[in-house]
């Protein structure tokens, strides 16, 4: 296919960039910042006039989409004051999607969060492992976006049946050299907040080359996390430590994963192949 991919210069999206180009795809960066040169396009997302330009053609660059992966975003809670989450990420987010519909673009993938599942879990999870079944809980301005996002696809597919939406609940990313400092067994609560999970960022670009591929028209979700922890503590013991009266669906497993990616695995054809412990 020949992708857009906004926030190419990001942690994951630099990662996607090489995954899916060696993948056989032609993509095209697009950040806000990055180095001029072919396969970039240096666009303002939060100006929907330069979105619709770079989607469009840009000189001998391309002339135009098959698909469009969206990963721009300020990537956190607490990087920016929270007006300014909202004022960047929102309007991006709107800008890409509509930009990419008005041109017949009809295969979006997006980065939500693993946070609009109630990370930082202060207030406990309803039951272990998660899974996306139950109604967003966002607990901050970063993950409320992430949330309203979700709810501006539903709609855009609704008036646009033709049209397939995914979004992508990743994980805390994480790249090879960030194992360094794996496990995290000194004090559980330290990872409690989002179960003790993670996502290589290896991994993350092969669920969005899968979603790219598989997903039908409409919208879904999915949690996209590592097969397992980041610590080498066992999750009955974790759990019953941290989270002693959330109720467990199921075997946890040793070191499973507690952020369920049972759903990708099924839709998806999700397969993680990258762990800290290899």
């Amino acid at each position: 296919m020949r992708i857009a991919l906004t926030g190419s210069s990001g942690k994951l999206g630099s990662v996607v960039l090489r995954e899916l180009r060696a993948a056989g795809h032609d993509v095209i960066g697009m950040d806000i910042v990055g180095e001029r040169g072919p396969g970039f396009v240096r666009v303002d997302l939060t100006d929907y006039g330069q979105v619709v330009d770079a989607l469009t053609a840009v000189n001998d660059q391309h002339d135009g989409f098959d698909a469009v992966v969206h990963l721009a975003a300020i990537p956190a809670p607490g990087i920016a004051p929270d007006v300014a989450t909202f004022h960047n990420n929102m309007p991006s987010t709107f800008n890409v999607f509509w930009a990419a519909i008005r041109l017949g673009i009809t295969r979006i993938v997006y980065a939500s969060s693993e946070t609009v599942l109630g990370l930082p879990f202060d207030v406990p999870p309803p039951y272990i492992p998660v899974d996306e079944e139950y109604p967003a809980r966002p607990e901050s301005v970063y993950s409320l976006v992430k949330h309203l996002e979700e709810q501006l696809a539903i709609e855009l597919v609704r008036w646009h049946p033709n049209v397939s939406i995914t979004a992508l609940r990743f994980s805390n990313v994480m790249v090879p050299e960030d194992y360094a400092a794996f496990p995290y067994d000194a004090d559980p609560r330290d990872r409690k907040w989002n179960l003790w999970g993670y996502i290589d960022a290896r991994d993350g670009a092969q669920a969005i080359d899968r979603a790219l591929q598989v997903a039908p028209p409409g919208f879904d979700r999915f949690i996209i996390a590592a097969a397992d922890t980041v610590t080498t503590r066992p999750n009955v013991e974790l759990v019953a430590e941290v989270f002693p009266d959330v109720p467990v669906h199921g075997d946890l497993g040793v070191n499973d994963t507690m952020l369920s990616i049972a759903k990708a695995r099924r839709l998806l054809g999700y397969d993680p192949q990258h762990s800290w412990r290899d």
